[in-house]
């Protein structure tokens, strides 16, 4: 079992969330729902929170009212095999949502994905320079990263 586990809070889309996330994530499923009592939060029998795993992840997902908030500050990274897996998952989690540059997204509850192709960071942290620079220069002009431009771009 892990010791540290992520723990997102949502205003009331706990459950609608965690259905998303383990639909789009395979080895995803969720292990338990906890829901309310006669004492409270909230209506009883309601959600209040639901652990589950995203793609073999333990994670739970709390319906905690409007006192927090889920921000970019925390995110999940997706490391796609390769660019089919990327397009799906990229337009998975942005249908709905915002998407940035620099292969950011925003799911339609409020949670920051990034979603790299495998061998990204290898482009990004070139041991040549001005390979390295090209890289983080055709990164920054795209949304939805896309590893074939990536490696044009440090090829030269």
């Amino acid at each position: 079992m892990p010791k540290i586990t992520p723990f997102l809070w949502f205003h009331d889309q706990a459950e609608a969330a965690v259905d998303f996330y383990v639909s789009v994530f395979p080895n995803s499923r969720i292990t338990r729902v906890l829901r309310t009592t006669a004492e409270g939060p909230g209506p009883e029998g309601s959600v209040l929170a639901i652990d589950f795993e995203l793609d073999g992840q333990p994670v739970t997902a709390l319906n905690g009212g409007p006192y927090q908030t889920l921000s970019e500050a925390f995110s999940f990274v997706v490391h796609a095999r390769d660019q089919a897996e990327v397009d799906r998952y990229w337009e998975a989690l942005s249908e709905g949502g915002q998407t940035n540059v620099c292969g950011w997204t925003k799911d339609r509850f409020g949670l920051s994905w990034q979603v790299v192709p495998d061998g990204f960071l290898d482009l990004m942290a070139d041991p040549d320079p001005q390979r390295a620079a090209r890289a983080m220069r055709a990164m920054m002009q795209m949304t939805k990263l896309e590893i074939g431009k990536l490696r044009e771009a440090v090829a030269g």
